[in-house]
């Protein structure tokens, strides 16, 4: 038995050793020595290779705009470990933690004896969380984030009343395959019998795979542009708003506070699973519960602006797609700017692409490491950069704090790059300016 949150959450991080073990036996077995959790709840799953997290907060805030109480299950963390399992967006408590792992490490240790093995990190705060939503607190609905691909993702156990696929790209290709329809297929897997699915996947490939999938599954499949669009869009200096349309409704100026016309996407995503949830008689979301959360919905580490004066940016782009957003916002809001962006990843990402896009907008590009075990080395990153102006941070703390001290009027910082990178440098960068008082 732990008895303080440092030594289960020590416990729970040690687990990383076992890396990632594709597959749901190990789950199925730990649930079926819980009495089966996962099935006692009602749900909406939510996949896709970006936008996964953003589109949890879209869907949950309208939500609890609508007065229903919310759990969420989402990863990584930004701000703090706790905020993995959440209810109506504010992380469960260190006590909480520690009651669930007390729970769960007994069946880790038991299962670990079996030809099974024992459960990853991921596998143990998965069956915390189904644990937690039906025996500890009871909510109204629970929204679920795939952890990695779908099909074989720890979440896949539950039986959701709507699924979500955001949009898909190539990331995590030693695992998921190295085509968009390989990816596709394993993200389809979240698609269950007769579950209205919804899906912003644009490349055309991709998407015939997941509507294979729907189709031998008789789920009724809504894609962007096809069964819902999104029209008069237009970018604001704190947000988006835009039309969107399905059917013969019409849901005009809707507002969001998130940065990107990326994020209307998975705004509409979220619109859409809602009104699915309306066809279920427990719930009755208005269309001012709809516009009210889409306004209130905040994520952080997603073009976020830590600061206005100086002008500091931070932006979770971990893979190719999520770069490509990133520079079409930087090109569209900040090209009268000079823009200094530091860059930090996994090294098993497409970092020549990543790179290569990013040179592209950067007029000042540096790039720091961090303690994180699959972390790229600055130099490595470095060299990969045919930038005429790049730098190399050798400590990525002291190098943020100086590059904050040496910023100009007509500059902006952007922090960005992996998930873990982005959670530390947050954490870090929120102190100092907060400490920091910088004259420009």
């Amino acid at each position: 038995m732990f008895t303080t949150y440092s030594e289960a959450l020590d416990w729970i991080h040690a687990r990383l050793r076992l890396g990632i073990k594709p597959g749901l036996a190990r789950m199925e077995w730990m649930m079926e020595k819980l009495g089966h959790p996962e099935l006692k709840m009602k749900t909406v799953h939510i996949g896709g290779t970006n936008g996964k997290g953003s589109t949890v907060t879209f869907l949950r805030s309208i939500l609890e705009a609508g007065g229903y109480s919310v759990g969420t299950f989402t990863s990584p963390y930004i701000e703090q470990f706790n905020e993995r399992i959440s209810v109506n967006g504010k992380p469960i408590s260190d006590a909480e933690i520690l009651e669930l792992t007390n729970v769960i490490a007994p069946l880790a240790n038991e299962l670990e004896e079996t030809e099974l093995g024992g459960p990853t990190e991921f596998e143990v705060i998965t069956a915390m969380s189904f644990y937690y939503f039906a025996n500890v607190n009871q909510v109204d609905i629970v929204i679920y984030e795939v952890g990695l691909g779908g099909r074989f993702d720890s979440t896949n156990i539950i039986q959701p009343i709507a699924s979500v696929i955001t949009n898909i790209g190539l990331d995590h290709t030693n695992i998921l395959g190295h085509s968009y329809e390989e990816i596709a297929f394993e993200k389809a897997g979240i698609i269950k019998e007769g579950i209205p699915t919804f899906t912003a996947v644009k490349n055309i490939n991709a998407l015939k795979v997941i509507e294979e999938q729907a189709e031998i599954r008789h789920a009724t499949l809504y894609r962007l542009n096809q069964e819902f669009s999104i029209t008069s869009h237009s970018p604001q200096a704190s947000g988006e708003v835009f039309t969107l349309k399905y059917g013969n409704l019409t849901l005009e100026q809707l507002e969001i506070s998130m940065i990107g016309k990326h994020q209307t996407e998975n705004a509409s995503l979220a619109v859409m699973a809602a009104q699915s949830i309306n066809h279920h008689e427990e719930f009755t979301i208005s269309e001012y519960a709809i516009r009210t959360g889409l306004k209130k919905a905040y994520w952080p580490g997603r073009f976020e602006v830590l600061s206005h004066n100086p002008l500091v940016i931070i932006d979770g782009a971990h893979n190719d797609e999520g770069i490509s957003a990133l520079v079409h916002e930087l090109s569209n809001r900040y090209s009268n700017l000079n823009i200094h962006i530091v860059f930090a990843a996994l090294k098993d990402k497409k970092l020549d692409q990543m790179i290569s896009q990013l040179d592209q907008v950067a007029d000042e590009i540096s790039f720091v490491s961090f303690d994180f075990p699959r972390a790229a080395e600055a130099i490595d990153l470095f060299s990969l950069s045919h930038s005429k102006n790049k730098s190399i941070g050798e400590n990525w703390e002291s190098h943020l704090a100086k590059c904050i001290q040496e910023l100009h009027q007509d500059s902006v910082l952007v922090v960005t790059g992996s998930l873990y990178f982005i959670s530390e440098a947050k954490s870090y960068l929120s102190e100092f300016l907060k400490n920091n008082t910088i004259s420009l």
